[in-house]
């Protein structure tokens, strides 16, 4: 089982990633039922290490701290791609999986484990902007530019600042099942899963701020995604002109009234996979989709994955205790 855990640093680290790490594996959670990591952060390069944020960070530990993690972090820095690294850290590392840890990069944290020769022959990934220059200083290095994360064996890269939550639940998920990864990503108020395949973007739900005119219409939509509803429907429980209506709409929220209904009905059926053993076509007329087929093409352009394969992959086998 994953009980210890350590994110090592470097000069010039940026701290929102190195804060994912410490969010997922280095808070205690104990008084939801979660399991509780030995977590640590340990410096490569001395007690006092500056982040590109302008600020310095204080660091216990050193790299002795690594031979007893089970899980190595590398979050990203400045530079990374372009400097050179400290022999101990890139020979501790290539130690700790060589005794069966595993190690996990965060966008250009990926250099790192390429310098220690961990890449070599694997499947990797780093942030876009970043993948021709790995795939240069690492040329055995299987580099893919357009996934948020792989796991191969016991490396773990990935992407970009959100993809590194999603790799990170993704490794709680397959260490203790998808119970827990949810209830970590629901404490975070992260979407709980993201496949590793999908295509590097963004994805969270439309902004609901500043909604001074049609904060009432949002909420009704909301409780009838099940309906067929239109515009002028819609402007009329809003006392409004349809143009007008749809024009106050998209100030307010940014994006038009079919699009947002359709990000709520994909929403829905997302929480009704994970929920319910509901059949697909059940969950459609629920969502507001209509069918089945409707609802398999909207979730495939906007998630990336199927309906099915959604849920496989979300709810996933139950372990044993």
């Amino acid at each position: 089982m994953l009980k210890n855990v350590a994110a090592v640093l470097l000069d010039g680290v940026h701290p929102f990633e190195l804060g994912v790490l410490c969010e997922v594996f280095g808070l205690d959670r104990s008084d939801d039922g979660l399991p509780v990591h030995d977590f640590a952060v340990a410096s490569a390069e001395g007690p006092q290490l500056r982040t590109h944020a302008g600020f310095t960070l204080a660091v216990e530990h050193g790299l002795d701290r690594l031979a007893e993690a089970d899980l190595i972090a590398v979050p990203t820095g400045s530079n990374y791609t372009e400097r050179e690294y400290p022999q101990e850290l890139l020979e501790a590392l290539r130690a700790a999986v060589d005794r069966g840890a595993r190690v996990l990069s965060v966008c250009t944290g990926a250099f790192v484990l390429g310098a220690a020769g961990l890449l070599d022959g694997r499947h990797c990934t780093t942030h876009w902007r970043h993948a021709a220059a790995l795939a240069d200083r690492c040329p055995r290095a299987l580099v893919d530019p357009d996934v948020l994360y792989v796991d191969e064996g016991p490396v773990i890269t990935s992407a970009g600042t959100a993809a590194a939550i999603d790799a990170c639940l993704h490794l709680v998920r397959s260490e203790y099942g998808p119970e827990v990864a949810n209830k970590i990503a629901r404490r975070m108020v992260v979407p709980p899963h993201r496949d590793g395949g999908q295509a590097q973007y963004i994805d969270r739900p439309l902004p609901r701020t500043r909604c001074d005119t049609v904060g009432e219409v949002l909420a009704w939509m909301e409780r009838h995604l099940d309906r067929e509803l239109t515009v002028e429907q819609l402007a009329e429980r809003a006392h409004m002109s349809p143009r007008t209506f749809a024009r106050r709409f998209h100030q307010e929220t940014g994006t038009t009234p079919y699009r947002w209904l359709l990000r709520q009905r994909v929403l829905l059926a997302q929480e009704l996979l994970e929920a319910t053993d509901d059949t697909v076509d059940a969950i459609a007329g629920r969502a507001g989709f209509g069918n089945a087929a409707a609802l398999r093409h909207h979730f495939l352009r906007t998630l990336g994955t199927t309906p099915n394969t959604y849920r496989r992959t979300f709810r996933g086998p139950v372990r044993a205790a």
